[in-house]
C-alpha cells in the first residue's frame, strides 16, 4: 500500500487504495510489477539491483477516462524516475536522484 508520496496525504492514498504489487518475478532479476492510484491499472517492470539501485521501465497502463487523475497522472509520471530503494522492516521507500520519494507498507500491515 502507498502511505506517502508527494502532498498526498496518506488518507487519500488509502481511500484511493493506492498499492504497487510485486509479486510476479521474471527472469533475469526482473519483477513484471502492476499498480493501482484508484482508477486504471498501471504495469512496469522493476529491477533491484545491488547497492540499493532500481530500474524502472515499460511502464504501460489501461486508459479509461476517471473523474479524478491526478494521482494517477502524477504516480505515473514520477515511476519511471524512481531509480534507489530501501527496505526497512515492512516498509519499501523508492527514491529518485531529484529528492522526489514514495513509501510503502506492506499490505498486511497498518
Amino acid at each position: 500500500m502507498l502511505v506517502s508520496f508527494g502532498s498526498y496525504s496518506k488518507e487519500e492514498l488509502i481511500k484511493s487504495n493506492a498499492k504497487i504489487d510485486l509479486t510476479s518475478p521474471l527472469e533475469n532479476g526482473k519483477i513484471k510489477t502492476s499498480a493501482f492510484m484508484g482508477c486504471n491499472k498501471l504495469f512496469f517492470t522493476s529491477e533491484f539491483k545491488k547497492e540499493s539501485q532500481l530500474k524502472i521501465s515499460q511502464v504501460a497502463s489501461t486508459e479509461m477516462a476517471c473523474p479524478n487523475m491526478k494521482l494517477e497522472n502524477d504516480f505515473s509520471r514520477n515511476i519511471k524516475t524512481m531509480n534507489h530503494y530501501k527496505v526497512e522492516g515492512h516498509f519499501l521507500t523508492l527514491k529518485n536522484d531529484q529528492g522526489s520519494s514514495m513509501k510503502f507498507i506492506a499490505a498486511d500491515w497498518d
